[in-house]
């Protein structure tokens, strides 16, 4: 299974839009980083027929190694979330049939 990096991301726009190599690294840095930006300062980010990203605040919890069988602590923290569009559900299902 193949990886797409930011450097792909970059090469495709130059590819489809004619920009330069240093432009169009700095145009997927400038997406991302506002995306983050976003994401840090609470707000949603939503793509329209692809999904949206967002921060959940999760709680404190008692956790157990499956392993070992012994209970550990899980503190609170805010982790990124993404959930995908009916579309992007949609397109995604239909490449495994």
């Amino acid at each position: 299974m193949a990886t797409i990096t930011r450097n792909d991301l970059a090469t495709k726009l130059r590819e489809k839009f004619g920009f330069t190599a240093a432009q169009s690294g700095k145009l997927v840095d400038l997406i991302f980083s506002e995306i983050c930006e976003s994401l840090v300062n609470g707000e949603e980010v939503k793509f329209a027929g692809f999904g949206t990203f967002k921060i959940l605040d999760k709680s404190a919890r008692v956790a157990r190694n499956p392993k070992t069988g012994e209970t550990a602590i899980v503190s609170a923290r805010r982790v990124a979330s993404f959930r995908p569009s009916n579309e992007f559900r949609k397109r995604v299902s239909a490449k495994n049939e």
